[in-house]
Order: structure tokens, then sequence, then C-alpha cells
């Protein structure tokens, strides 16, 4: 049964939710075994799936007649939405715990589709965790998903590059984009990029703006109204913008990157700043990097008189409302989102815990020397914007931001427009 959608392929996998969906008695069928029961857990593709695959054998242990089956869902995160989605409008209890993004929960908790945490986590909720993640779980007060693992976005740079020319890691904007000025006059290296960032239009986009404008003190949303018409937006945006064309410290080809771009250039020691998730640390220290030994991380940078705002990334564990093993199903959170597992995972996987404690453990600390540098952007991250309509606004403002950093519209009007059909989408919410 584990790894079933993979094997079928995903198109296999949406005619079976929908035979679901129209009648199939499958729900009925598979939560019930001889002497115990059964409970889904769906989620995307772990690298080393044989830790998360252990880990819930471990559960099942402590829990003697639970069987958990893995329903791998495909790495796409918009495959992965889609597929909640259509289960979930057509109140299916197909899987009971599923792996939701960070930017689904307010979505999904307004649907109905999310079950009501609040009451069995107790009176210190979510205490031990980020901050980020439990305000991205939280909907009108209520608690609807635990967070799993976290990420936000850091600078990486060119350790060997700084230490040469005099520099501490940059704190500001300006202080990186004259750091990178110096040094690229000095190398007089064609080849060499001063800071490359994921300016494609897609969602990375969003996470990269938002970096710049919470780091100049501005915001998308100021309760129901557009806050990107603020001088701090346009700022931002601007700054983006000239990093290119006027500063020319990014190349123009970052307006067609993404994570894996970015991170091939810099790999490839062609850049001396890079703004990326956590993912790519371990990768540049293996024996075949190009950089290895001269790559460290700093949180990113702001606006002056401001602090780094990394953008939240990162998943978290919710129970499907129809599911008819409830009980269990939150007793499968409970295990999967606790210290000991969160600590497995970051060991084992390099996932980011988004636990507070697990930053200062000495045994992690050694296993994985990576994940405690993290701390600091881990507790600074800040969600995207916190609202059900979040994936519509995220899809009104990547042509905007993109024409804005590529000279097609002014900052202004780009902001301008994108305010205009967000405040037509958060009317919906008050309706």
């Amino acid at each position: 049964m584990r790894s079933r959608i993979s094997r079928l392929g995903f198109g296999a996998f949406f005619i079976i939710v929908l035979s679901i969906l129209t009648g199939c008695t499958r729900d009925e069928g598979i939560k019930d075994i001889e002497g115990g029961a059964r409970i889904v857990f769906a989620h995307f593709k772990v690298p080393s799936p044989e830790t998360l695959s252990g880990l819930i054998e471990a559960f099942e242990r402590q829990n003697p007649g639970v069987k958990v089956i893995e329903e791998i869902l495909p790495t796409s995160t918009d495959q992965q939405h889609q597929f909640y989605v259509t289960a979930l409008e057509g109140r299916s209890a197909a899987f009971d715990v599923f792996a939701l993004d960070v930017i689904w929960i307010q979505e999904f908790a307004r649907a109905g589709w999310l079950l009501d945490l609040t009451p069995r986590l107790g009176a210190d909720r979510l205490a031990g965790f980020l901050p980020g993640p439990v305000e991205a779980a939280t909907y009108k007060d209520r608690i609807y998903a635990v967070p799993w693992f976290a990420n936000a976005g850091i600078l990486y740079f060119r350790k060997d590059l700084l230490w040469k020319y005099g520099f501490a890691p940059p704190r500001t904007f300006t202080e990186l984009s004259h750091q990178a000025r110096v040094i690229l006059e000095g190398e007089r290296d064609s080849n060499l990029k001063g800071f490359v960032w994921q300016g494609k239009q897609y969602e990375g986009l969003i996470c990269v703006a938002l970096e710049f404008i919470h780091g100049n003190g501005g915001a998308v949303l100021d309760g129901r109204q557009s806050a990107l018409r603020d001088k701090q937006a346009v700022e931002a945006l601007q700054l983006m913008h000239d990093l290119i064309a006027v500063d020319k410290i990014s190349p123009h080809l970052v307006t067609s990157a993404d994570e894996e771009a970015t991170r091939h250039l810099f790999g490839a020691g062609r850049a001396i700043f890079m703004r990326n998730w956590p993912y790519a640390l371990a990768l540049y220290e293996q024996e075949d990097s190009k950089v290895r030994g001269r790559v460290d991380i700093a949180p990113l940078p702001s606006f002056e008189g401001y602090q780094s705002a990394p953008t939240l990334g990162g998943w978290l564990l919710g129970v499907n409302r129809f599911s008819t093993r409830s009980d269990l199903a939150r007793k499968l959170v409970e295990f999967l989102t606790s210290q000991s597992v969160q600590k497995v995972l970051a060991i084992k996987l390099g996932f980011p815990p988004a636990r507070h404690a697990l930053y200062h453990d000495a045994e992690l600390k050694m296993a994985n020397p990576f994940i405690p540098p993290l701390y600091e952007a881990m507790r600074r991250a800040r969600p995207r914007p916190v609202t059900p309509f979040y994936l519509m606004i995220s899809q009104l403002l990547q042509p905007e931001l993109s024409a804005a950093i590529m000279g097609v519209k002014p900052p202004e009007r780009a902001l301008e427009d994108a305010s205009r059909l967000i405040e037509h989408i958060l009317k919906l919410e008050r309706e």
C-alpha cells in the first residue's frame, strides 16, 4: 500500500479520487482491519523515505493494532493542493492526517476541512514552537495544524572573498551593494556576479519581495486593505529593480531564476551573495562542491533602521475534519511533531525544527552542525499574508512584481494595480 500514488502516477490516482467522490465505498473499507484500525497519512515524498517510515513504525509499536498507511503525493505543491481541494470538497475521508504547506492553513480552515485542534492542545497550546509557524496555524484564534518543520530565507556569502576585502557579513542592503561593488571591481572576473536571488514570476518571487518589503517596515496587508501603496513597499520594489538595472549588482538573469538556478550559479563559484532556503548549505559542503569550505550564512539584510525579515516556509500537519479516526489521527500528529521526532528529522533529513529547544540541542549540533546556525532566521521568519485568500493574492501579485523588477512598469504603478485587485479579493472575506 505504501507509495501507492508514486506507483500509479498522479493521473491514475486522480481517477481514484474522483471515484471516491462519486460514491465508491473505499472510505469505509480502508479504515478497519481485523483486531485494529488503519489511518492514512498523506504527504509529499521526503528524501530518505526509510527515515519517516521508521518513525511511523515506532508509532505503530506504541499503539498496538494500529496501522499507518503512507499516501505519497507528487512533489509539485500545486498538484498536492489540487488533490486535497478535490478530495475535501467531496468531504472525502480517504486520508486522516495530511502535510500542509504553511500557506494553505487559512484557506483550508475557512473551508471547514481541518479539525479544530485547540481543545486537544491544552492551555499552553503551541508554546514551544517558533512564532511564525504558530501564526500560520491560527485562524480566528483557533489552532488548525501543528508545525512539523520550518524554513526561512537566508543569505549565503563567499566568506573567502569577504574576508579578503576585510568585510563582515552585510546587515543592510546598502552594505551588501557596497561590498559587492568593491569585490567585483577588485576581482575583475567577468563571470563573477554580485547578488543572485529568485526573480522569476512564481511563488518564489513573492517570498523574495516580501523580504525586501518587510525588511523596510512595510507590509502587503493592513487589516483588510492593501498596504502596498505605502512608501516602504514602493522603496523595496524600487531597490529590487535598481539592483539589476542601476547598480548592476544582480545580473538580469535573476528575472528568470528560481531556487535551483541560483543554487547552481552560486555553487559554481560565480556569485558573491545569494538569497536562498537552507537546503543548499549541506550540498555546498559535499566533497565534490566547488565552493566547499568557502561558504557561510547570515540573516538576510534589511533597510537601514529595520531588522532582517525572512519569509517563512515549511510544513505543518493537520487532521482531515471528515476523518472517521480523528482521535488516532490527532495522536499521530502529536507524535510526528514531538521534539524527539523533529530531532530525528533534523539529523537524518536536514529538516529545520519548528521547536525552539532543538536549535540549542548539543546532540543535534554535533550530528548536523548546519541546523543550529539557522535559529536566528527561523525565529525572525514571517509568514506570507495570513488570509484564506492568499493563493489568489499571490497569483495577482506575481505578474505585477515581475513587471516592476523588469522595468515594464514603475513600482508605484505596479503596486497600485496590485492593490486594486487585492482589495477586490478581500471583499470576499467580508461577504
